[in-house]
């Protein structure tokens, strides 16, 4: 399923340096995939303004606006997966990219392989979770349960739900991406900012309370989280 869809996604791939973007979009147009080149953070966002993209390959070092913000805009405009390339690789770079909105991380000097890989990943969840058409919607949706990004009401059925503001984010990360097992080290890292050192409860806690609070709103008392042993938790199917 994923083969055919993937085959016709259109990716930009925004890099100011010439050879690494032709390369870049070789490899991709290789694998069946169309590409365009952007050069600077504002032809990225003119693109991304007049034509939808399945998902945006962005060197944070571009001329004009920083990659930072360009990465801001960029979520201000479309959901489509974001990958960073760059050379700025510390732990504190990635998790404030990751904050403002990036999906993934490149390091330069990168391997043909991994790209590839990253890419089909980031590519398949986004395609499998959206419609084809972008929601203009807030509102994020899995089976009975409803969460408003802006106005941060969480409903189950017609239960509005109280939640503390960190299960609130753990709920809209798993409803981001339903069919992804996230381990508590990604929890813990997109949620709380900080590094997981493995020996953690807190993760468990809050997600436990969350669980109960979903299943209390709901008449069958439904489980909508599943613990996947020894990897994390997604939504249950």
């Amino acid at each position: 399923m994923g083969e055919s869809m993937d085959k016709k996604a259109k990716i930009l791939v925004v890099e100011d340096e010439n050879d690494i973007n032709k390369l870049l979009r070789s490899i991709f147009e290789n694998k069946g995939y169309r590409t365009r080149a952007a050069f600077s953070g504002t032809e990225a966002l003119m693109c991304i303004e007049n034509e939808k993209w399945d998902m945006i390959l962005l060197d944070l070092m571009i001329p004009g606006i920083s990659g930072e913000e360009v990465i801001v805009k960029i979520r201000e405009i479309t959901k489509a997966p974001i990958i960073v390339v760059s050379a700025k690789a510390s732990k504190k770079t990635r998790l404030e990219l990751l904050e403002k909105g990036a999906d993934d991380f490149i390091c330069k000097p990168f391997d043909t392989d991994e790209v590839i890989a990253r890419v089909d990943s980031n590519l398949r969840r986004y395609l499998e979770f959206s419609t084809g058409e972008e929601k203009e919607t807030n509102i994020l949706s899995y089976k009975e349960i409803s969460l408003d990004t802006e106005s941060k009401i969480v409903k189950v059925g017609q239960s509005i739900i109280t939640l503390t503001a960190r299960e609130f984010l753990i709920l809209e990360l798993l409803l981001t991406n339903p069919n992804k097992v996230y381990s508590k080290s990604n929890i813990f890292e997109s949620i709380w900012g900080e590094e997981f050192l493995g020996d953690d409860n807190t993760v468990n806690v809050h997600v436990s309370r969350l669980r109960n609070k979903l299943s209390k709103a709901n008449d069958n008392e439904e489980d909508y989280i599943e613990t996947i042993w020894a990897m994390g938790y997604k939504l249950r199917k």
